[in-house]
């Protein structure tokens, strides 16, 4: 397969975010900012803000996700729409996943001038519900402790950031966490009914057939 999609995307946010940290100018031009986006119509950062972070451990818990989940979505996409295809609609389904991510705080924040906000968690959360998608009884640890089937993690994830986007208080962007992943499984679930029906069936019957032993 080559240099995947998933392994640029992990250096090209490594670089930016590395060099944003010694930077601050260049992490205030890039990341999330409701107000400017909305007065100076600096919509780039609605993309741009998935590629700087607030520090090395931010950074590299994203980039751990991207990586353990990104090159076996990727690789999943490939086989099913056929590359190229399948890499640009991986890479669609990140980035889309990203800006659809900022969308909440956009609406919510806007005359905001304080609010800001940056990392890749709304694109780590759209690929890990795609994954859950095609590996719906695959093993996840939750918290790196808690063993938990995919699909009992995503709904376990949903629910609780749904709840925290209204009610936590603990400078986590659990709204962009929501509708990243939201876009991720919704974005992916229209490309197979659009372009793959005829995978739709085995993916049902993944999810249905409960794994034995």
């Amino acid at each position: 397969m080559g240099i995947t999609i998933t392994l640029i995307l992990i250096i090209m946010t490594g670089l930016i975010s590395y060099q944003a940290f010694s930077n601050p100018d260049m992490k205030r031009k890039l990341l999330f900012h409701p107000y400017t986006v909305k007065n100076n119509s600096e919509y780039f950062r609605f993309l741009t803000s998935g590629f700087v972070h607030l520090d090395m451990t931010h950074l590299l818990i994203n980039m751990f996700v991207l990586y353990m989940f990104g090159e076996v979505l990727e690789r999943q996409f490939d086989a099913i729409f056929d590359a190229p295809l399948g890499r640009l609609y991986f890479l669609a389904l990140y980035l889309g996943s990203i800006i659809f991510g900022c969308l909440p705080s956009f609406f919510k924040h806007q005359n905001n001038s304080y609010y800001s906000a940056l990392g890749a968690s709304g694109g780590t959360s759209g690929i890990v519900l795609a994954f859950c998608l095609f590996y719906p009884w695959t093993t996840l640890y939750i918290m790196f402790i808690l063993p938990c089937p995919a699909i009992v993690a995503a709904v376990l994830y949903l629910a609780y950031s749904t709840w925290a986007a209204k009610n936590a208080n603990d400078n986590i962007g659990h709204d962009a966490h929501l509708w990243g992943a939201l876009f991720g499984f919704g974005f992916t679930l229209a490309l197979l009914f659009l372009l793959r029906a005829d995978v739709l069936p085995i993916i049902w019957e993944r999810i249905t057939t409960l794994p034995i032993g």
